[in-house]
């Protein structure tokens, strides 16, 4: 769990990367020890950073005031000197939607299966489907619309590209992720001569109805989101705000907690789908699924009760840390930090490549392309999300391959 806390502190240690190494030790580590006891090491590491990443990634690549309106809800907080409150209103959203999946369980057991069979030959189109409809969704005009597509198209470019290289499908899926969203927004940021104002140490948070409609918007979307290969918070945060009623614009609160919910209950839920439908959802359940050969009810509940264990633990680090880092911010050097940082994620990023023996070329022309990438809709001025076609456009391909 604590592993987990530090990969999420560390920009561009994704907790899949974390867990290959775990996994490639693994032959080592069973010589002292039980697969169950590597899985639940594994379960509780993804699930605290789950619930801790979004501190650093709210109170870094902060924008200038001018540039407010075009950011993520978190980042506006921080600009109002509210980064206590937000840090409060996504923990609350990550604890509570793991209730949300566990409770909702039984009657996951009983739909997803069957649905699954149905829908498997379709997914591809359910993919193709959903993808049009988030760009629509976060297009403003026509023009707008045209270029999210175009996005959307050569990011997808991007990820069939990366991989067929000789890169590891970890290592490249970190090179091209640390590219598109993490330097890119640092880099658009440094250029707005950004800074983080004083934050105030009092703030107000009330559980209200908007609060319960997002924790529930987002446990149940991080189950859907479990269940679609390819799509990420980005495109889950429509889907929340769908379900919740309301908006980034419309209920920051809401939409925070729905974001953040989300985020945890996808991290578990792709878990259960070992269970369930025989498929894990993401790199943690694919390690596990590899440990533990038959799966059975009894680790479902064991893996649960440490996801409990884990998320009330990351709780009260993601609030303790938080606002240790929020002090810590103010007292920085913003543009210091951040090219401090862009230089960290370039260097771990190296040292995997090394580790992982991959072509240094292949790597520093991946992470040259998709951090230009990651640029262009800064200046065009449209989402972000629409970048995940680097993932969504090779599984829609792959799953078109495979049943038609």
């Amino acid at each position: 769990m604590l592993c987990g806390a530090f990969t999420g502190f560390i920009p561009g240690i994704h907790v899949n990367t974390a867990g290959a190494i775990v996994f490639a030790s693994s032959t080592f580590l069973l010589g002292f020890t039980s697969p169950e006891f590597l899985c639940i090491f594994l379960v509780t590491m993804s699930i605290a950073h789950a619930m801790i990443e979004f501190v650093p990634s709210m109170l870094l690549g902060v924008p200038d005031e001018a540039t407010a309106l075009s950011v993520l809800p978190g980042h506006k907080m921080v600009l109002e000197g509210r980064s206590k409150e937000a840090i409060r209103i996504v923990s609350i959203g990550g604890f509570s939607a793991i209730i949300v999946t566990i409770v909702l369980l039984p009657l996951f057991a009983i739909l997803l299966p069957p649905i699954h069979e149905i829908i498997k030959p379709y997914t591809w189109i359910i993919l193709l489907v959903v993808s049009l409809y988030m760009v629509y969704r976060l297009s403003s005009g026509k023009l707008n619309m045209i270029w999210s597509l175009f996005l959307f198209i050569l990011s997808g470019v991007l990820g069939w590209t990366v991989f067929q290289t000789p890169i590891s499908s970890g290592l490249s899926l970190m090179c091209v992720f640390t590219g598109l969203f993490g330097i890119s927004t640092i880099l658009f940021s440094l250029n707005e001569n950004s800074i983080i104002p004083h934050q105030n140490k009092y703030y107000e948070l009330e559980l209200n109805k908007d609060m319960l409609k997002g924790i529930i918007a987002g446990g149940t979307t991080g189950a859907i989101l479990g269940f679609l290969p390819g799509f990420g918070p980005a495109q889950g945060s429509v889907l929340a705000q769908e379900l919740s009623g309301g908006s980034e614009k419309d209920n920051v609160k809401s939409f925070l907690t729905a974001i953040s919910g989300l985020n945890t209950s996808d991290t578990l839920f792709s878990l259960y789908c070992i269970y369930l439908i025989g498929n894990p959802r993401s790199g943690i359940a694919v390690y596990i699924s590899y440990l533990i050969s038959s799966f059975s009810i009894g680790h479902l509940l064991i893996f649960t009760f440490a996801s409990l264990l884990a998320v009330s633990i990351s709780l009260i680090i993601c609030l303790k840390l938080g606002d240790i880092f929020a002090r810590i911010m103010e007292k920085l050097d913003y543009k210091k930090m951040s090219i401090s940082v862009i230089i960290l994620m370039i260097v771990i990023l190296y040292i995997f490549g090394f580790i992982y023996s991959s072509p240094i070329s292949y790597l520093t022309l991946t992470l040259i392309t998709s951090t230009a990438l990651g640029l262009l809709p800064h200046y065009i001025g449209v989402s972000k999300s629409q970048l995940m076609g680097v993932l969504i456009l090779p599984a829609m391909i792959i799953y078109f391959n495979m049943f038609m």
